[in-house]
């Protein structure tokens, strides 16, 4: 194959990939949501966390991932859903978040799925009007919605920090 073609090959992938994007969807209470895979360092099973004094409560502790420590966040309480105990399907996701690398808990990890950026429309206004930024907008799935969260602007790198220590 020539030049010419591998790079007319190379760039009709990256026009497809420019139109896609590949997101792991979560369960939080009843509802799914999603965020930018590349977001995602990885997804562990809950393990013990330790507490740290004075943080908010969202703020569940820190724990030790193959010698790091880092923060970890619930996600249900950030979102001011009430706190239920951990099931076998509770689940720990490692992000990255402003150049930092923290855990979210979530309800369950659902599957990674591949959409194409027409189907995702635009919050609500009367969402945004809510202060949440956080909100990407929502994922028309075949039979229901997926809300696209941006997890840069949900956890800030100031809490980040205090978590950190």
């Amino acid at each position: 194959m020539s030049t010419a073609t591998l790079s007319a090959a190379n760039d009709a992938r990256q026009g497809e990939a420019a139109g896609s994007l590949q997101l792991v969807s979560f369960r939080l209470a009843q509802e799914e949501y999603g965020i930018e895979i590349t977001k995602v360092q990885e997804i562990i099973l809950m393990g013990e966390i330790t507490r740290i004094p004075q943080t908010p409560p969202y703020i569940k502790g820190l724990i030790n991932l193959r010698s790091a420590v880092i923060p970890i966040f619930d996600l249900r309480l950030r979102f001011n859903l009430p706190e239920e105990p951990a099931t076998d399907e509770t689940r720990i996701m490692v992000v990255n978040v402003g150049g930092k690398t923290l855990g979210i808990i979530v309800d369950a990890v659902n599957e990674v799925l591949r959409i194409t950026k027409n189907n995702i429309c635009p919050p609500p206004l009367t969402v945004e009007a809510l202060g949440q930024e956080y909100l990407t907008g929502l994922v028309r799935l075949e039979n229901k919605l997926l809300i696209l969260l941006n997890i840069d602007k949900i956890l800030s790198a100031p809490e980040a920090a205090i978590a950190a220590g």
